[in-house]
């Protein structure tokens, strides 16, 4: 098969070609974001390759279909950029990445909390100015605090328990409880766990009840100064609630992966230009906010798995094999 791969970056071409050795697929790379104006570039092709930041909505999906693709392959796990009632209408299979390596999200997620609270990317900033003062620095013990998990997929699970061995007292919301997770700690409804946590951390996927999930209200309902971490998905928290947050002093940190109009900004280098979006701009003044470009998932391993899985799927859809990581739009 032949697949029109879009929103490619060097990473993607190495992992996806060097797995592609173990199939009889080629892979046309294409740097474009696939939207109804880019979607032209795969014809000829059997199958489209998309990620998180690619528009599939109805007219793009109704063309992959008028130029007889059959399978959209989702190199990633969330599938909320794709209208799942409009590919089966229109004949487009889905599959996705359901889980690739719960430990690099996990990790990444310590590793904003870490950098945020004891401000390391301020001292190395600082160091490198032979500024040793660490005035300024001040940040507060893990150990003892309450960590709220909202989420526990295999990420969330993977988060608690390494907070766990932190010392912190876990609180864990999610609709659908699962036993594994309660060896970690503790379910509650998720008005406690805002009231009672010193760091959230939203590990959840972005579905219409999930939208803005964390809003005024939500907000408004956590413990005054707890840190909030998103490493799931932008449209989690609203962002300009966010800002009026930080702003009173309710929000005492924010770390974000993750933002609810990234497309077209991150995973590019906007360096020489001027940022157009006014809330990000806003939200990078915050001496208390850290931002890093949705580079959670970006191990190796993880890669490798990503790559391997879709390559399974394109390659079953081939032989008209069962499609193990298939997703269709849920019956409303």
């Amino acid at each position: 098969m032949k697949i029109a791969c879009f929103s490619t970056k060097p990473y993607d071409e190495q992992f996806l070609s060097a797995a592609s050795e173990k199939f009889e697929h080629e892979f046309v790379f294409l740097e474009h974001r696939l939207d109804a104006s880019t979607v032209v570039l795969a014809e000829g092709c059997d199958a489209v390759c998309a990620f998180v930041n690619d528009t599939l909505d109805a007219s793009v999906l109704q063309r992959i279909s008028e130029i007889g693709i059959g399978l959209l392959a989702m190199r990633c796990a969330g599938v909320n950029n794709v209208d799942l009632d409009a590919a089966a209408k229109f004949g487009v299979r889905v599959v996705r990445v359901p889980r690739y390596s719960p430990y690099a999200v996990a990790e990444h997620t310590i590793g904003l909390i870490l950098t945020l609270n004891r401000k390391i990317h301020k001292a190395y900033n600082r160091v490198r100015e032979n500024n040793f003062s660490i005035d300024g620095f001040l940040g507060f013990d893990l150990h003892g605090r309450t960590f709220g998990v909202i989420g526990t997929g295999a990420i969330g699970r993977t988060l608690a328990g390494i907070v766990g061995g932190f010392g912190c007292r876990v609180l864990m919301y999610d609709p659908y409880p699962n036993d594994e997770a309660k060896q970690l700690g503790e379910y509650v409804d998720l008005d406690r766990l805002l009231a009672e946590s010193d760091l959230v951390s939203l590990q959840c996927p972005l579905t219409p009840d999930t939208y803005h999930l964390i809003d005024a209200e939500r907000l408004s309902k956590m413990k005054r100064g707890a840190m909030l971490v998103n490493t799931s998905r932008g449209g989690l928290v609203d962002t300009s609630a966010a800002i009026e947050g930080l702003k009173s002093g309710q929000l005492g940190g924010f770390a974000l992966d993750v933002y609810e109009e990234e497309s077209g900004v991150f995973f590019e280098d906007l360096s020489q230009q001027v940022m157009q979006d006014d809330v990000l701009s806003r939200l990078m003044t915050f001496p208390n906010v850290l931002i890093t470009s949705h580079q959670a998932f970006f191990t190796r391993e993880a890669l490798e798995t990503i790559a391997d899985t879709t390559l399974q799927s394109i390659d079953a859809f081939s032989r008209d094999d069962e499609l193990v990581n298939e997703v269709v739009a849920t019956p409303s």
